[in-house]
């Protein structure tokens, strides 16, 4: 079942939806492994839309794109072994679409920095300040809809100057971010 023992994202959502009675909430995952158990809390949920960057075939053997949920709210971008920048901002530009769609009033980024190309356990080819951008893409792409409601939760990411680089350039965004 992946990684997870605690989806810390679920339990957000299921909090944000339950309390505070929000209609569309939506989580991206551009960790490299694949949140199966994401998609699987949510797969028959039409309130929350799931959204996953990752590298696949790769662990844990989930997330092809034609697993797309009961109310066709689970979006997964599968993207081979090598991906660099360039290959993944392109397929970054089908998740921003969905998002657009779905016009979420909350973000929560499942945010993993394994896609690091210092990172040991896959082959993507990002580089730390590539996490910059997807973050500033991210929230530029929903804060119509959002008015700056966002969370972000750490995921993954094995080498640690690499995790704190990209974390760095994560938040850089984040506490950039202006509705």
């Amino acid at each position: 079942m992946g990684f997870c023992i605690y989806n810390n994202c679920a339990v957000a959502t299921h909090y944000l939806i339950e309390k505070y009675n929000y209609k569309r909430v939506a989580i991206f995952d551009p960790d490299v492994h694949h949140g199966n158990g994401t998609q699987d809390i949510f797969f028959d949920n039409e309130n929350v839309l799931y959204l996953s960057t990752h590298q696949y075939p790769f662990y844990p053997g989930t997330g092809s794109d034609k697993e797309r949920g009961n109310h066709n709210n689970i979006f997964n971008v599968p993207l081979p072994a090598g991906t660099n920048t360039e290959k993944y901002m392109n397929a970054l530009d089908k998740v921003l679409d969905k998002l657009v769609k779905f016009k979420p009033e909350f973000l929560i980024f499942s945010m993993g920095f394994d896609a690091n190309i210092a990172d040991p356990l896959a082959q993507f080819e990002l580089r730390s300040e590539d996490f910059y951008e997807i973050t500033k893409r991210a929230l530029k792409a929903t804060n119509e809809f959002t008015n700056g409601k966002v969370i972000s939760v750490l995921e993954g990411g094995y080498d640690l100057n690499a995790l704190a680089e990209s974390a760095f350039n994560h938040v850089n965004a984040l506490t950039e971010n202006k509705p």
